[in-house]
C-alpha cells in the first residue's frame, strides 16, 4: 500500500480520526472522470488532528478493528474561527438595547 493524503472529518475519538480521501478515476462508458471518497480511521498518538486538517497517512499493521492507518504528518493545519466574546470593546452592546425597546412598549 502507499501513503494518502485526505481531510479529516472526525476528531471525537480518543488518539483516533476519521480521514476522508477522493480519488478521480475514468468512467469507461460514460468517458467522465467520477471523484469518489473513502472514509478511513487513523491513529493520531498525540491528538493533534483537528476537523479541516488535511494530512498524509501511512498504512500500518492493524491497531484495532478498523484502524489500518496513521496520520504521518499534518501537511495543512484548518483555520479555526473564534467568534468574539461579549466582554470584548470592539463588540456594540446590544443587550441593553434590548431590554429598553421590551421596556417602553
Amino acid at each position: 500500500m502507499k501513503s494518502v493524503v485526505g481531510m479529516v472529518v472526525s476528531n471525537k475519538m480518543q488518539k483516533s480520526v476519521v480521514v476522508a480521501v477522493d480519488r478521480l478515476f475514468h468512467h469507461k462508458l460514460y468517458n467522465r472522470y467520477v471523484k469518489r471518497t473513502s472514509k478511513f480511521m487513523a491513529h493520531d498518538e498525540n491528538d493533534l488532528c483537528n476537523i479541516g486538517d488535511r494530512v498524509r497517512l501511512d498504512p500500518s499493521r492493524p491497531l484495532s478493528k478498523r484502524k489500518h492507518w496513521v496520520v504521518a504528518e499534518i501537511l495543512k493545519k484548518a483555520r479555526i474561527y473564534v467568534p468574539p466574546s461579549a466582554g470584548d470593546s470592539g463588540a456594540p452592546n446590544t443587550a441593553g438595547m434590548k431590554a429598553s425597546a421590551s421596556s417602553t412598549s
